[in-house]
């Protein structure tokens, strides 16, 4: 009965969430969330090298002590003082004790500090790649809403019935045109034509006419008559 209740509790919540979410905003979200985290490793890994160059430091100082306590138990037994000998020696042993284990963790401190580098390097591929994907997803999304209103508009103007009265608009003034055409047809077959071209040829014929008379009196006229006549006697001459 629980595991029914729970499951029913989930399936209405988690509907109300999936419709509640935002891929683009979840998507941004998660390229911020990875740049946050470059940071905070950043420092991480700071505080590893800080502790590796401290044990470094370390090392070096129980080195110096234990070439520093050799030198004191070599001079103390040149001395013939044993007894500061020992005590030297029990300090060297127990510096060489110490150097023994900061070398130890010196090694594991540089281990940690060469797999948390090679963590971020592989940290930042993955991020690199996935913000890559992120931002091309969100330039397909944006790509995506823009068409997505281009079709809005196109569904929107054959809705409103913009093709139909564009069409019936154009039919109506083919029509028109159509109808001026044959008025003018029927305008013209009612001038008439025929009288105006004899009109306008007698117009022609008359000046014409008068074109020859300035001639004329201008003494410009040749006798065509003199060109026949020869013409004709060469061909009598011919003959005979």
């Amino acid at each position: 009965m629980w595991q029914r209740f729970t499951r029913v509790f989930r399936s209405m919540f988690g509907w109300m969430i999936a419709s509640a979410e935002d891929p683009e905003l979840i998507l941004e979200q998660n390229v911020r969330d990875l740049n946050d985290q470059v940071p905070k490793m950043n420092e991480s890994i700071a505080m590893v090298k800080a502790n590796v160059t401290l044990l470094e430091k370390e090392n070096q100082k129980y080195k110096n002590d234990q070439l520093e306590l050799t030198s004191k138990i070599k001079a103390a037994i040149q001395a013939g003082r044993d007894d500061i000998a020992t005590t030297y020696a029990t300090q060297l042993q127990t510096c060489k004790s110490a150097l023994m284990r900061n070398e130890q963790q010196l090694s594991a401190a540089r281990q940690a500090f060469d797999k948390s580098m090679q963590v971020k390097a592989a940290f930042m591929k993955e991020k690199d790649r996935k913000t890559n994907e992120a931002m091309q997803a969100l330039r397909d999304a944006r790509r995506s809403k823009w068409q997505s209103k281009v079709a809005d508009a196109m569904e929107s103007f054959q809705v409103a019935g913009i093709d139909q009265t564009h069409d019936e608009m154009l039919q109506k003034i083919q029509e028109q045109t159509a109808v001026n055409e044959a008025r003018m047809d029927m305008a013209l077959s009612n001038v008439d034509t025929q009288g105006m071209k004899i009109e306008e040829d007698a117009e022609k014929i008359r000046a014409q006419e008068m074109l020859k008379q300035f001639k004329s009196e201008m003494g410009m006229d040749a006798p065509a008559a003199d060109v026949g006549g020869d013409k004709t006697l060469g061909k009598k001459v011919g003959v005979s």
